[in-house]
């Protein structure tokens, strides 16, 4: 079916509103790969996409979905295993009572976890560890609420520093060709100024909401919480292999998922020998079904690009261009942010990508365009419970233990929290990058 003009954009617009709403709400159960999937297929069928696109888009994604499936397997061994119970347990002891240095120090450890283990992991993984480990401390709910909180707002915030910090951060890198070297001297200082505007929201924010002191005696060894001593020394290593091949992908010439693939696979056939753990169920955790995702929604994304629906915000970055860097990494990032914020961050990531680079911007407005759409398609998810995956995943898991947040309460924390950190990040962006052009 061949369709032109007016009819094709509607219908690509049409079409990626419901995919998306299918995405978001998961009517009965229904997969977020199926959904996505479904759409590409539509897609394809009433001429919005070209089988030529497929090719395309599996050749933007591939990299990002494997190295992220790849992560999120080492993780989930290590979280089997009690690594994330055990460094968490450190660090409650390390705040000797003190509520304040607590929440500061367990803000730390989610910023660790998600710039090594992607955002999905720190929020889906440590906000249960987090919210046990206070209720063993004997917190209400409100006083344990500003803790959960905090866990799932730093691992978003804070998912900048890495090309693997976040699957927005491995497609956008992937697309501009930015290797694991140069993305990491850029984002790795922004991330710290991220992570300290963070800090200094969620302190003002829940002041008054914290305890003042807890009991450390509460709390257990940190070595009780191990299940496997030779796997935990082994998931040592493997990271410290796995750092390493980051670090050389840039130089050599190979993609992160390689180094991730090769470390998840040592770790699985290490665990298939432990008894803590099953390295079948944990294949059968991992998250493939972002494989079918990633794949499917990109390609509705990409009808909107075929409609020609992308040009208007090419011009808008542009016209930004005109005015300078700020207002280029403003402009870039509140807008991917926003868009994230109302649409998901994922199809954002693609939508933004397409969008410079019929910008057409060159030099220093065109690393600040690739860089703000980071920011943004990273921190401005955060303004509302439909921006990522991993925040309606988050809310799920607090659902799970009895902690139930509105969508209107989130919304309200959203935007107070997100917004200032977003603008101070994009700032500090705009400058860090003045001074290494």
């Amino acid at each position: 079916m061949t369709l032109h003009g007016d009819v094709l954009g509607l219908l690509a617009v049409l079409l990626f509103l419901v995919t998306l709403v299918l995405v978001i709400w998961q009517p009965r159960g229904l997969s977020i790969g199926v959904s996505a999937l479904g759409g590409a297929v539509v897609a394809l069928l009433i001429g919005v996409d070209r089988l030529a696109n497929v090719a395309t888009v599996w050749g933007i994604v591939w990299n990002a979905t494997i190295t992220f499936v790849a992560v999120i397997i080492i993780s989930l061994i290590l979280d089997r295993i009690g690594f994330f119970e055990w460094a968490a347990l450190h660090v409650l002891r390390f705040a000797r009572g003190s509520a304040i240095k607590a929440f500061v120090y367990l803000l730390v450890l989610g910023a660790i976890v998600a710039s090594v283990f992607a955002n999905d992991g720190a929020a889906l993984i440590l906000t249960p560890i987090v919210y046990q480990q206070t209720r063993v401390l004997g917190f209400d709910r409100r006083r344990a609420l500003p803790f959960v909180m905090a866990a799932g707002f730093i691992a978003d915030t804070t998912s900048l520093p890495l090309v693997v910090s976040n699957l927005v951060n491995i497609v956008t890198a992937n697309i501009f060709h930015v290797g694991f070297l140069t993305y990491a001297s850029k984002m790795a200082p922004i991330d710290l100024v991220s992570f300290l505007a963070s800090v200094g929201v969620l302190l003002v924010y829940y002041r008054r909401s914290l305890p003042r002191a807890y009991d450390p005696a509460s709390l257990e060894n940190p070595k009780s919480a191990l299940r496997d001593t030779r796997l935990f020394r082994v998931g040592w290593l493997v990271l410290a292999a796995l750092l390493a091949g980051y670090l050389l992908s840039e130089p050599l010439h190979f993609p992160v998922s390689v180094p991730a693939s090769i470390a998840a696979l040592v770790f699985l056939v290490a665990a298939s020998r432990s008894t803590a753990l099953s390295s079948r169920m944990v294949l059968r955790e991992a998250p493939w079904r972002i494989v079918v995702f990633s794949v499917g929604m990109y390609l509705v994304v990409y009808g909107l690009f075929n409609a020609g629906l992308t040009i208007y915000l090419s011009r808008g970055l542009a016209d930004a261009s005109h005015h300078g860097v700020l207002v280029t990494s403003l402009v870039g990032g509140f807008g991917a942010g926003i868009l994230s914020a109302i649409m998901n961050n994922m199809p954002t990531t693609l939508i933004g990508a397409l969008s410079i680079k019929g910008a057409h911007l060159r030099g220093i407005s065109h690393n600040i365009a690739v860089y703000a759409l980071v920011v943004g398609a990273d921190i401005g998810p955060k303004f509302t419970p439909i921006g990522s995956l991993a925040t309606l995943l988050w809310l799920h898991v607090l659902d799970t233990k009895g902690i139930k947040i509105t969508w209107g309460q989130y919304f309200r924390q959203g935007i107070v929290l997100a917004a200032p950190v977003l603008a101070i990040t994009l700032i500090a962006l705009a400058g860090w990058v003045v001074l290494l052009h």
